[in-house]
């Protein structure tokens, strides 16, 4: 099986990508023969060019029984197709880029969209990882939910004193997490800033930024803060909810893509019934006085990636001929 992707985690490189590289290391534990074939896209339909040829090349080269297309644009490179596509959709690809200058959608996004409609309707299969990616899609393609999975050997939780003295941050404050790049206009940065200073005006905390953190570092800082931010305008099944689940860290969230299904009965999580930075900031503030870890690692069990391997498998022998 060849992996096709336009984005691969490098070290030393921040990406929060590692999910793939998890998937596909899972993959071939099951015993797949896979081998990847990643290429850096960036917006550029030069580098696809490039990497339509190499992957030619590759496909001349040796004989493969498939290939799973990590985002709908990498699905571009498998045509005109030789063998079996399996697609996986993540979320920008069906619902589109949005650009960091001004926070608006952009028309690379578009193209990005329609690139993306035209894969999934001549894939043999496609995976989701949130049903309402789905709602945007036309395919006579099988339709299969798959979210991205937690290695939950790594995200578990930490003793907090313990890994606050790690990270050496002060073990009386209060600590509020936020996790990503701060300049990705997607990800409203200034709107957890905005709702953590109005939450300041009424008792003492401070927002700890995890970018630059080599991932394996992440359950360590999800372990020593009180509460996880999250205020995306746009997700499709956001991993960094789900390892904060999987740590029993509190999470306040607005409302975006599966994120409600995630919290659903989870107590001790606040789902933000708006955006404003009031409505977070009196969420947060709500979060902290409880003081508690949550019980959400159980809401998260059927998320280990060696069951949801189990499952990718079943849908490449959903498209693969019959022996």
């Amino acid at each position: 099986m060849l992996m096709v992707t336009c984005d691969w985690p490098v070290p030393g490189v921040p990406r929060t990508t590692a999910f793939i590289r998890r998937q596909a290391e899972f993959v071939q534990k099951a015993g797949v023969d896979l081998e990847v074939f990643a290429f850096k896209g960036g917006k550029n339909p030069y580098n696809y060019v490039r990497a339509w040829a190499r992957l030619r090349r590759r496909l001349r080269s040796r004989s493969f029984d498939l290939i799973h297309a990590q985002f709908g644009q990498s699905g571009l490179l498998a045509f005109p197709k030789r063998v079996p596509l399996v697609v996986t959709f993540r979320g920008s690809d069906v619902l589109g880029i949005v650009r960091d200058g001004d926070g608006h959608h952009s028309r690379t996004g578009r193209l990005l969209q329609r690139a993306s409609r035209f894969v999934a309707r001549h894939a043999d299969a496609v995976i989701l990882v949130s049903p309402h990616l789905g709602e945007k899609l036309k395919t006579r393609a099988a339709m299969h939910v798959i979210p991205s999975g937690l290695d939950l050997t790594l995200f578990r939780p930490l003793p907090k004193d313990q890994a606050r003295r790690k990270l050496g941050l002060d073990p009386r404050e209060h600590l509020v997490l936020f996790v990503g790049r701060p300049s990705q206009a997607r990800k409203r940065f200034a709107l957890a800033k905005h709702a953590v200073d109005l939450l300041n005006a009424r008792m003492p905390a401070r927002l700890v930024v995890a970018w630059h953190v080599q991932h394996k570092l992440i359950p360590l800082y999800m372990s020593a803060c009180d509460v996880l931010v999250f205020t995306s305008m746009q997700e499709g099944s956001p991993n960094v909810v789900k390892e904060a689940l999987a740590c029993d860290l509190p999470i306040v969230s607005v409302r975006v893509g599966d994120v409600p299904d995630r919290l659903r009965g989870v107590e001790g999580c606040e789902l933000c019934e708006n955006d404003e930075p009031a409505t977070i900031a009196a969420a947060l503030e709500r979060v902290l006085k409880r003081g508690r870890r949550i019980d959400g690692r159980a809401a998260v069990r059927h998320l280990d990636e060696n069951m949801l391997t189990a499952k990718v498998l079943a849908v490449y022998r959903s498209v693969l001929p019959r022996r």
